[in-house]
């Protein structure tokens, strides 16, 4: 039993000193995470696979445009620059017609502060009693009687036509 113990740790020894595939023994690894080894070193020790021919002349062609392709990419780019160009000409168009529609809006919003403004005033100044004594003593207007007063019954709405034949 001794020596099945003693070749037991032999042979353990013995697999722990082997090279192991992907790892290297002479590195301890600290905390929860594993180091990478050398990818580049896998990398060009890895077989080299040989793609099937059609594969590599389906590479070939692909690899190489004919003129005609060249000219329509070209053209493609050169209308897809037209469009940008314009779009954003268009862009700074809108922006600056909103900008005119903003002014004339704040001119509008003082021309109407100022007209009612100027009409308050107007009103204000009026004296409606100095108009009637005027109208009354100067230019011998005076209130309507009772014969003159002609009252219309409207069926329709708002509007109404006076028709007429004497002229007055």
């Amino acid at each position: 039993m001794g020596q099945n113990r003693r070749n037991h740790r032999q042979n353990a020894y013995e697999e722990d000193r082997r090279p192991h595939r992907g790892r290297s023994r002479g590195e301890y690894v600290y905390g929860n995470t594993v180091r990478r080894l050398d990818i580049q070193e896998q990398w060009e020790q890895a077989p080299v696979k040989k793609p099937h021919p059609e594969v590599r002349k389906n590479r070939e062609k692909a690899r190489h445009m004919s003129a005609g392709y060249v000219m329509f990419l070209a053209a493609a780019l050169c209308a897809a620059a037209f469009i940008l160009v314009n779009f954003i000409q268009l862009q700074s168009d809108l922006t600056t017609l909103t900008k005119t529609v903003a002014d004339r809006k704040s001119e509008l919003n003082v021309l109407k502060l100022s007209n009612d403004e100027e009409y308050n005033r107007i009103i204000s100044s009026i004296d409606l009693e100095e108009i009637k004594r005027v109208a009354i003593g100067e230019l011998g207007m005076g209130y309507a009687e009772e014969g003159q007063i002609v009252e219309y019954e409207n069926q329709e709405g708002d509007y109404m036509r006076r028709v007429t034949g004497s002229g007055k």
